[in-house]
Formats: structure tokens, sequence, C-alpha cells
């Protein structure tokens, strides 16, 4: 069993910058893909962003690619989201997920992440 939290969400003014983090349970994080989900009130579920077990690979969703950085610390079980320049339509719930059990590579596939976090607010005032 895999426990994930996050933190570090909040309100912020659009343009600000918030760095959410996910602390992963499980001895083997070093070999779980990881990535970063959100859901806006009345919208699905979308994907955000994404890491390799190494952090050398990473996959962003178009809607955030040059605003928003994803990054691991293996030794600390933690992977991170860094959201610069924030618009008031990166308002969502984040999860944090894992994959467990697929290749290295990151992916946008929600299916086979095996384990989610609880979420953490971000709410963009504009």
């Amino acid at each position: 069993q895999v426990q994930l939290v996050e933190s570090g969400g909040g309100l912020v003014q659009a343009g600000g910058s918030l760095r959410l983090s996910c602390a992963a349970s499980g001895r083997t994080f070093s070999r779980y893909v990881m990535g970063w989900f959100r859901q806006a009130p009345g919208k699905e579920r979308e994907f955000v962003a994404a890491i390799s077990w190494s952090g050398t690979n990473t996959l962003y969703a178009d809607s955030v690619k040059g605003r928003f950085t994803i990054s691991r610390d293996n030794a600390k079980n933690t992977v991170y989201l860094q959201m610069n320049s924030l618009k008031p339509e990166d308002t969502a719930v984040y999860y944090c997920a894992a994959d467990v059990r697929s290749s290295p590579g990151p992916h946008a596939r929600p299916g086979e992440y095996n384990y989610w976090g609880q979420g953490t607010q971000v709410t963009v005032s504009s």
C-alpha cells in the first residue's frame, strides 16, 4: 500500500506562484512514475504533469507547459509541482498520483495510476 499526502495549496493572485509537494510512503519510491492531476468544479479530472522514475524525463499538459515544473527527490520520497504565472483557470483541486507497476517513463493515463492522494485546493484570484 502506498500513501500519498499533498501539501502546499492555497489562495494566490493571478501571476503568482505556488509549490505543491507530495510525500509518498513505500520503500521503492524511486520506481514509481509520479503524476499530478487536477479537477476544477464541474469538470473532469485532467492530467497536469508526470515524471519518470529517475526524474530525467517529464511530461506536461499543453495548458501548463512553460509555467509548471515537476520534480522529485527520491531520497525524500517526495514529488513537487512548481507553479508559476498562475491563472484563474488553474483553480482546481490538485491530486498527486503514483504508478507503481509500469515502465519508468512518464505518462498521462489516469487509469494506470494505482494510488492517489486526497488532493490540495489551489485557488487563483483574478
